[in-house]
């Protein structure tokens, strides 16, 4: 049996790593900048999560959501904590998409509607509704189709008035990235932020914030749509929550009613899963990582403006975007096989950071050093 080929691969076989440093098969030392999309929030192998997790492992791996999991009690009263939302009550599943298509479900089931808005240059997963959501007609499959999502431009605070005016009680939830990261690091402004909540509490809508990709601390702030100073009704995340272990969960209002069977998982929540993320949440809270993100992170968008080659800097904290001219399109590639330096990207010309959130200045710099030569080719 073969793989099933979609993915495009760089011919590396990473076979060791230690917080913001991995080594390939021959020994070759690469900074990971990019944390395998913005996966690793604590940093590779960090010793309090490997001990975490194989002390767990040593009692029990997993049982379903049929008997009582203390973990998951615990991690709902740590991420309460952290995230500053004591009030709110936690959903746990498995991946980001998985979040967003229950954060979508349970929107509906609130208020009985059907119409969700989303934005251009939106990702928000490949499930069934989250890739509906999401602004790429090419991994919509015909099957995924519906004509129940309205895309609006970015920003864009007179057409999404527009919108509740037209649509009014058919709108169940608006979906949202505090900072859109496959769209190119674009942030959502306080205002605008603010302008969705506001027509959200005026027609019963529901506004789900989707970090997924900028939450869990990664801008300074534990969800980065945070610094509108308003709340969302539901929060999902999952990337950074687990540190590489597949785990992710909704963060939901107290206004939100459950019932048994309203929804469900066989693998969420379970005993590594919960094991893994309380690790991450002790971590960020006793490093102080949220304040390290926005220090270094601060530090780098800085220096990154001072390069003249450079368009645009965008993004908060230890989510940054650079983007460069057409000219410089080969510098992602060369900073990866020239200078041993993992970045992403977001097309066509944008460079994407999103180390661990303890990365350190010293690394900071070391990147800021490399990537000047490589932009001189």
């Amino acid at each position: 049996m073969n793989l099933f080929d979609v993915y495009p691969l760089n011919d590396i076989e990473i076979t060791k790593a230690s917080f913001s440093t991995v080594w390939d098969a021959n020994g070759q030392e690469y900074l990971d900048l990019y944390g395998g999309h913005a996966v690793i929030s604590i940093g590779h192998t960090h010793p309090h999560y490997v001990t975490r997790v194989t002390d767990q492992l040593h009692k029990v791996g997993f049982y379903s959501n049929s008997v009582k999991i203390p973990l998951q009690t615990q991690l709902a009263e740590k991420l309460g904590k952290v995230s500053g939302k004591t009030d709110y009550q936690l959903f746990l599943c498995n991946s980001g998409a998985e979040a967003n298509e229950n954060a979508l479900k349970l929107a509906s089931f609130y208020n009985n509607r059907k119409k969700v808005i989303a934005f251009k240059g939106a990702f928000h997963g490949r499930t069934s509704l989250a890739v509906a959501a999401t602004d790429n007609p090419k991994i919509v499959a015909p099957v995924n189709e519906t004509d129940n999502v309205i895309f609006l431009p970015h920003n864009d605070e007179a057409a999404l008035a527009q919108a509740f005016a037209a649509y009014g009680n058919e709108i169940s939830a608006v979906i949202i990235e505090g900072i859109q990261g496959v769209g190119g690091i674009k942030e959502a402004s306080g205002s605008f932020l603010q302008k969705i909540r506001s027509l959200c509490d005026e027609y019963n809508a529901v506004y789900i914030a989707d970090s997924v990709q900028c939450g869990y601390g990664r801008t300074g702030l534990f969800y980065s749509h945070d610094y509108a100073g308003v709340n969302a009704d539901v929060y999902t995340m999952a990337k950074g929550m687990g540190n590489g272990f597949p785990v992710a969960g909704i963060s939901i209002a107290p206004k939100f009613k459950p019932w048994h069977g309203m929804l469900g998982t066989t693998f969420g929540g379970n005993h590594l899963a919960c094991a893994a993320a309380l690790a991450v949440l002790e971590i960020i809270e006793q490093d102080n990582l949220m304040k390290n993100a926005e220090v270094v992170g601060s530090y780098l968008i800085e220096e990154l403006k001072k390069i003249e080659a450079v368009k645009e800097v965008r993004g908060r904290g230890l989510m940054i975007g650079i983007e460069l001219p057409e000219n410089l399109a080969d510098v992602k590639k060369n900073l990866l096989f020239k200078h041993k330096i993992f970045t992403g990207e977001a097309k066509p010309n944008v460079i994407r950071l999103l180390p661990a959130l303890n990365l350190t200045k010293g690394q900071a710099d070391h990147f800021l050093n490399e990537f000047k030569i490589a932009l001189k080719g």
